[in-house]
């Protein structure tokens, strides 16, 4: 009997998490019975009542397993620990609170017994803000435009994942893992299939801007490099045009000495517009080197503080 692993990220779902365990598991007892499963939920250092709410579930279930991080390592690198502790021949992974809709389950399932290693959900609509969708979706087509490796618009991440991708998450080493970029990136034969994002069942959304940001910045700097060469295109442009208008102001001085004043305003509107632009290619750098750096520390992606309903041959990387 083949093995489904349902991997489920957590932050303060204290009013989600017992019913998605009760959600997948019927899932499985009635669409997917031919299946063996498990549920991973791996918390990010909850402050409410999850932890609690997760020792009771996984009490009550064998089935459900718990990995309880000793702090909060953010939302990109704790679902790919998740990922890499899986045991079964394929792996699902989608958010607590329920805006990715259980029942693509069965569905990510049979296109996978049809052959596809890798089976994303991608939002087709969303009961989101629509400013938020549409955002999203100006990101995507940015990224998509100038990305060396091609994108998959509006993927957050929720699909089912053959257990050959697994084992090659398992090998990567990268402390900031992009799995947006990385699903594209290794070529595995996938399906993408479409959905509607709900809105969240229970409590706040996390996704601040801060985290928004994090995650756009990392998909710019991990696949784009069209912006450090347009910093340098620039820096000849500006230089260029900046001969020119001086050339053209020392040429009408002389033509006109006394008629022609040079003024102030053009030297100061030249430095501000200079200024502005050195320091936004500046910045853009400094993401760029803040992501080489984070890389070369080479850290682990989280630091596991306890681990419920595990063997002990079962440990991952």
């Amino acid at each position: 009997m083949k093995k489904i692993s349902v991997v489920v990220p957590t932050f303060n779902e204290e009013d989600n998490v017992e019913p998605m365990a009760k959600a997948i598991s019927e899932l499985f007892c009635n669409e997917l019975k031919n299946y063996d499963y498990e549920i991973i939920f791996i918390d990010n250092d909850s402050q409410d009542t999850t932890r609690l709410k997760l020792r009771q579930i996984c009490s009550n279930n064998s089935k459900v397993k718990a990995i309880f991080n000793a702090s909060n390592f953010g939302w990109m690198r704790s679902p790919i620990h998740g990922l890499r502790q899986t045991s079964g021949d394929a792996a699902v992974l989608l958010c607590a609170d329920f805006q990715e809709p259980v029942e693509m389950i069965p569905k990510f399932v049979k296109e996978w017994e049809n052959g596809y290693k890798i089976v994303v959900g991608v939002k087709a609509a969303s009961k989101e803000s629509k400013l938020m969708f549409f955002l999203r979706s100006c990101y995507y087509n940015l990224i998509g435009k100038f990305a060396t490796v091609q994108q998959i618009e509006h993927f957050t991440g929720f699909g089912l994942y053959d257990k050959k991708f697994i084992e090659v998450l398992r090998d990567l080493h990268d402390p900031m893992p992009y799995i947006k970029g990385i699903v594209s990136e290794l070529g595995f034969k996938r399906k993408e299939l479409t959905y509607e994002q709900q809105k969240r069942k229970a409590g706040k959304s996390k996704g601040s801007f801060w985290n928004l940001y994090d995650t756009a910045m990392l998909g710019i700097t991990s696949y784009t490099k069209v912006f450090l060469r347009l910093a340098t295109i620039g820096g000849f442009l500006c230089s260029g045009i900046s001969l020119i208008i001086a050339i053209i102001f020392l040429i009408m001085k002389l033509i006109k000495w006394y008629d022609f004043p040079m003024g102030t305003a053009p030297i100061l509107i030249g430095m501000f517009l200079i200024g502005a632009i050195q320091l936004f290619f500046t910045g853009l750098m400094g993401e760029y080197i803040l992501n080489i750096n984070v890389r070369v520390m080479d850290r682990p992606l989280v630091i596991e503080e306890e681990r419920i309903n595990f063997d002990e041959t079962n440990k991952g990387l």
